[in-house]
């Protein structure tokens, strides 16, 4: 591969090298791209196109026909596709009658005889030519940079899986997460499917609090170091965490073991008990350890987990003044009183965790993040993912999480089972203080409900992402019962005061 003046240059040696950078081009496309394919008869432009969609469709034998006669085929895919042969377009004003723009807004467009129709192409579109070059093809790519940026990217992880072994791996599109990591499922020729975590380096976000990004002050990982100490940490005392394969710490890329798609939910989306109850037994487990809090993950890199200070918990709770609030109120602010009474609570909440047990918290250990292995003995049923941004902290905080699943309602019969299966086990551990724990129990489920009955509305109104305030009344509820607690006795006050409470949604 070269890339010259903007340019991206590749030679496609065979037929399989041509399908492979159609699987790859899958991963990289997004709604709102036209993509033209520019060659000579039996340059291979279908070709592309054919593997492009079958791997957008995730399916090999899909049919996939020329639209040479019909000049456009549809399809309903994960991404949007429209296909266009314009070779027997007549005259380019004809494009608009073939609904390309309307395609466009929704989805991808294929583009085979761009040139019928030059003046109707879009400015900022990606132009493919193919070329034939000895017994195989050139293909050349040019791009706007951001979308170039994306192609050299997925490129990039084809380098990275060819020096593992894994030049003509099958790759599809698995899943993304609210922090731009996206996720591939990668089929090696033998062997089993295995999960490569692409996980590219952002620019530093503007300062938020004493001149730190948000990141850094929430202590979100921003490379994999953590994520690979962590997955060794705990693999090594028995944990079912994924093995690592291969990892480019500048790049960004990992390639990891896939622990299966099981999770703990049904097929209607409620949980089901005894995988809950297994987790939460996991989870006893894992507290009743004591993990190192700097782990060696290179010769070069130690990896030091950092601690749910202070700062870092009240820049969460925060979310109920800067988005719940306004958003309940009709954008009315909190008022200067308010904020002070409510900071001022949570400073002596956070206080009387001084005492409270603190060790390794996975910080997201809710159904989203649990493979179920039912194969499997022990704490071995439960695999664990997604633990990159791991504290140390009061442990109490991974059984808020799973106990009161953000994403799914736990019942109160179901929760008291959770509670009673965890203390059950941590008594026999011995040297457990319960009655500290729930106290720390309490503050962090309010802790984790505040920052959540904020977020629900940051992602609505700053993201645009509307669907996560359907977790609102189950957030609110959830809060209620942390409050319950003495301890939270000021809190409740407030909330109370403040109006929130169960009957918002």
């Amino acid at each position: 591969m070269t890339a010259d003046a903007g340019a991206i240059s590749l030679f496609l040696e065979d037929e399989a090298a041509t399908g492979r950078l159609g699987e790859d081009l899958a991963l990289a496309v997004k709604p709102g791209d036209c993509l033209t394919l520019s060659g000579d008869l039996g340059a291979g432009k279908s070709s592309l196109a054919r593997a492009l969609i079958r791997a957008i469709a995730d399916d090999p034998a899909l049919e996939v026909p020329s639209p040479t006669f019909t000049l456009v085929q549809a399809y309903d895919l994960r991404i949007p596709v429209a296909h266009f042969d314009l070779y027997r377009l007549a005259d380019g004003s004809e494009l608009e009658e073939l609904g390309f723009d309307e395609a466009l807004q929704s989805g991808i467009c294929l583009v085979e005889w761009p040139e019928m129709a030059a003046d109707e192409m879009p400015g900022d579109r990606i132009e493919l030519t193919l070329t034939h070059e000895g017994a195989g093809r050139r293909l050349t790519i040019k791009a706007p940079p951001k979308r170039a940026e994306r192609i050299q990217r997925i490129l990039a992880i084809r380098t990275f899986l060819a020096g593992l072994g894994y030049a003509g791996a099958g790759r599809r599109f698995l899943t993304g997460d609210a922090s731009l990591r996206a996720y591939e499922a990668v089929y090696p020729a033998t062997g089993e499917r295995k999960i490569l975590m692409d996980w590219p380096p952002l620019p530093e976000g503007p300062a938020v609090l004493d001149g730190k990004p948000y990141p850094k002050v929430a202590h979100l990982a921003e490379n994999p170091y953590p994520f690979v100490a962590i997955a060794d940490s705990l693999r090594q005392r028995g944990f079912a965490t994924p093995e690592i394969y291969g990892v480019d710490y500048d790049q960004g890329i990992l390639l990891i073991e896939d622990l299966g798609t099981e999770g703990v939910l049904d097929t209607g989306g409620q949980p089901i008990a005894e995988r809950y109850r297994e987790s939460v037994a996991c989870l006893a487990h894992l507290h009743g350890m004591q993990i190192p809090q700097d782990i060696s993950v290179t010769k070069d890199h130690i990896h030091h987990i950092p601690d749910f200070d202070r700062t870092a918990m009240k820049m969460e709770v925060r979310l109920v003044l800067d988005w719940h609030l306004p958003w309940k109120r009709d954008g009315q602010a909190a008022s200067d009183a308010e904020r002070d009474a409510y900071l001022a609570i949570w400073d002596d909440l956070i206080d009387q965790l001084a005492d409270a047990e603190k060790n390794l918290l996975l910080r997201d250990f809710h159904s989203p993040n649990i493979i179920w292995r039912g194969d499997r003995q022990g704490i071995r049923k439960i695999g664990l993912i997604d633990f990159q941004d791991a504290m140390i902290g009061p442990t109490s905080y991974d059984l808020a999480s799973i106990a009161q699943d953000a994403r799914v309602t736990i019942e109160p019969p179901l929760f008291r089972e959770l509670m009673d299966d965890y203390l059950s086990i941590r008594r026999a551990q011995g040297g457990f203080d319960e009655t500290s724990f729930l106290k720390s129990w309490a503050i962090m489920s309010a802790q984790r409900n505040c920052k959540l009955a904020g977020l629900w509305v940051r992602l609505l109104q700053r993201d645009g992402k509307p669907g996560y305030l359907k977790h609102m009344p189950r957030t609110l509820a959830y809060l209620q019962v942390a409050l319950e607690h003495e301890a939270l006795a000021p809190l409740r006050e407030w909330c109370a005061r403040a109006g929130i409470g169960m009957s918002e949604s």
